[in-house]
């Protein structure tokens, strides 16, 4: 799966997923007006209204970007209809080409944890009949569990075609907490990504594997060591733009060849209509201010790496 994720940054020249994380806040009213106007202020019209918002970022930026990276809180909030307001979007996505990350950020033992990548990544059997339920290219995956954790995940993985995205040093400010404590005088976060080198030794697909890793790029010197620890993986890296990174700090997680890493940027694209510098666009516009921002950031990120 990774050999396609990066056929299509090459074919595309733009290393970025997209976020599709919506809010009710970043949706613009005259969407959510229909969707009340059809359910009423309901479950129901929340998910119409976030599913009718991501068709229009999707259409708007399908042909600029390799991938997106729906992240299913944003989606299970709203219950039931939220998650299947996240399972059609799925479906659309791959109806435009685009390749799915589940951002799931999923980790438990044994059968649970097996449960989650069948779910994700991989298929159910009810009956005689076999059902692919979600059916993302990759999941995130949380490690604190250790490998009982991952390797359903990984097993689903060779089984399915797909790949993974492990948690190994996130964007947000306190994850220093737990992920920069010295263990054998080696900060946690390293330690993950030397496991993640170990698990996608037995998982490659061409010059990279399968096992990624996530790390944020709030902290581009540490990602400049674990881009040595874990030379074969590609590298997810949130916290470009509302989180403050900026195409300079990326250059660490790269390659030589702009291969390595794919860059996310969320509200700063799917929200931008709301954003000065996009406010020409109007609510009206909405999706026409992303696709600006996708463009920004491929031309940001291009100028850093000398693309």
């Amino acid at each position: 799966m990774i050999s396609r994720l990066n056929e299509r940054i090459l074919a595309t020249g733009a290393p970025i997923v997209v976020g599709l994380d919506p809010m009710l806040g970043f949706i613009p009213g005259q969407i959510i007006e229909n969707a009340f106007a059809q359910y009423g202020e309901t479950l129901e019209g929340a998910a119409e209204a976030v599913w009718q918002f991501n068709r229009g970022i999707v259409d708007a930026v399908c042909d600029l970007v390799p991938a997106v990276k729906p992240q299913i809180a944003m989606y299970e909030q709203f219950g039931i209809p939220g998650l299947a307001a996240f399972s059609r979007t799925l479906d659309y996505c791959h109806e435009k080409g685009l390749l799915v990350i589940g951002d799931v950020k999923r980790g438990d033992i044994g059968s649970t944890s097996a449960a989650y990548a069948a779910g994700h990544l991989g298929k159910v059997k009810v009956g005689n009949h076999v059902f692919a339920p979600f059916d993302e290219d990759f999941a995130t995956v949380n490690p604190y569990l250790g490998s009982d954790g991952v390797k359903p995940f990984i097993d689903a993985c060779k089984e399915n075609g797909k790949g993974i995205f492990v948690l190994v040093k996130t964007s947000n400010p306190s994850s220093g907490e737990f992920q920069d404590r010295l263990i054998d005088g080696k900060p946690l976060y390293e330690l993950v990504g030397k496991m993640v080198d170990e698990w996608g030794a037995d998982c490659m697909d061409g010059d990279f594997s399968d096992v990624g890793a996530v790390v944020g790029a709030t902290y581009p010197e540490m990602g400049r060591v674990l881009r040595n620890i874990m030379p074969k993986a590609c590298i997810l890296v949130p916290g470009y733009g509302a989180q403050g990174g900026s195409g300079k700090d990326l250059i660490p997680f790269f390659r030589k060849d702009g291969l390595g890493a794919i860059v996310n940027s969320s509200r700063g694209i799917i929200a931008a209509w709301k954003q000065e510098k996009y406010a020409a666009y109007g609510a009206e516009a909405y999706a026409d201010a992303s696709r600006a921002a996708v463009i920004a950031m491929r031309e940001d990120i291009q100028n850093a790496l000398s693309l």
